[in-house]
């Protein structure tokens, strides 16, 4: 049976790549998707289908294929279409919650034939990895790259040393991907139209993460770089979200949890370790000075135990717990993340400096997270 998590009705489509085998893990099942293709009598594609019909191939394709199925069977059109068709069956007179999550453009990079041909001569800039930059990243990063071209994860039969060529092809099926969830989310924001739902709605958009693409030497996500870290964050509400207007400060997407809940008029719970986006999107207020993220050990970052990253405009500092090398970025001067300085002896007091400081975050929103705001931000201080 399927959790709700909340919502009045669910329909559940999990990662592209993911097999069906019982073995593989005790997780595995069939979702909506999994039913659809099986109805129409198709295989879906797999790390193991792809590679018995192709072991040559598999190895050099870097997760890029081109979806040559019956085309509403890809899953960010079968999503978009489930979105489509849930919405043209509703009666437009309650309120709605919608939440649709695409699972491109997730490797395999498998975009449709059409979406692909558009970017047949499209020139998009590659990233130039030196052995100086890999040489300079945690131990960690060397083991998830290993991991990476070891486990042939989604598909995915990832190498080093790339070409350019290479790489352009890469970012060329992924360009494509992301074509595909515009095409849809455009189709259902002309649905809601249709249905009066945008005279009185906000539409967020948004990612949970992005993707290395070959920056730094790496493939999908499990890094701090930013080339992962940062990602699209739109709000769009006529009335209420003033069009046109681009934020540059930071914030963390932590942060849309209680953006939707003021939104809908609902209390913002007292252990939230997050803050509203309105105020910055409405009134101009600043974002955040600081962000973080986190990341624990799983079988494909298994090089450290945990992981926090801290960053302001100017630093960035990742820390790994337990490993003596971490990474410290300059930003203002270094905006790609190329150099890391953390054992560069000049910037060692910098380097404790912001130590301090993801460890404090990290104890300071556990304590909040699990007993409420702390009394020194409950109690006012006397008046002399």
């Amino acid at each position: 049976m399927i959790a709700l998590g909340g919502f009045h009705q669910r329909y559940v489509v999990e990662n592209k790549d993911r097999p069906l085998f019982l073995e593989e893990h005790d997780r595995a099942f069939h979702d909506e998707w999994d039913k659809a293709l099986h109805a129409r009598g198709i295989v879906k594609p797999t790390r193991y289908t792809r590679y018995a019909n192709d072991p040559q191939s598999f190895q050099e394709t870097l997760g890029c294929y081109s979806w040559d199925l019956d085309a509403d069977m890809h899953s960010d059109n079968f999503v978009g279409n489930t979105a489509l068709w849930w919405l043209d069956e509703r009666k437009a007179d309650t309120p709605l919650f919608l939440e649709i999550g695409f699972p491109g453009p997730h490797p395999p990079y498998d975009p449709t034939p059409n979406h692909l041909a558009a970017y047949d001569d499209v020139t998009i800039p590659v990233p130039n990895v030196t052995e100086a930059e890999i040489a300079a990243q945690p131990r960690s990063q060397a083991e998830y790259r290993r991991n990476m071209m070891t486990f042939n994860i989604d598909s995915l039969a990832w190498r080093e040393n790339l070409s350019p060529e290479e790489l352009l092809r890469l970012r060329r099926h992924y360009a494509a991907n992301v074509s595909m969830i515009d095409e849809k989310v455009g189709q259902i924001l002309d649905v809601l139209d249709a249905k009066g739902y945008l005279d009185d709605a906000v539409v967020i958009f948004t990612s949970d993460h992005a993707d290395a693409l070959g920056d730094h030497g790496h493939i999908q996500k499990w890094t701090m770089y930013d080339t992962v870290e940062r990602v699209p964050l739109m709000l769009w509400g006529p009335g209420r979200i003033p069009a046109g207007n681009v934020v540059n400060d930071l914030v963390q997407l932590s942060d849309v949890a209680p953006t939707i809940l003021e939104l809908a008029s609902v209390a913002i719970p007292g252990n939230f370790d997050t803050r509203s986006l309105i105020p910055v999107c409405t009134e101009g207020m600043p974002g955040r000075d600081v962000v973080y993220a986190e990341l624990a050990r799983d079988h494909i970052q298994s090089g450290a135990e945990f992981i926090i990253m801290r960053r302001d405009a100017e630093w960035k500092l990742v820390w790994y717990l337990d490993e003596p090398d971490g990474e410290l970025y300059r930003l203002a001067d270094d905006p790609d993340e190329v150099v890391n300085l953390w054992a560069v002896r000049e910037y060692a007091e910098k380097r404790e400096e912001l130590l301090r400081d993801p460890q404090e975050w990290a104890i300071r929103g556990m304590l909040q997270t699990r007993l409420g705001p702390s009394r020194s931000a409950q109690v006012p201080m006397p008046i002399d």
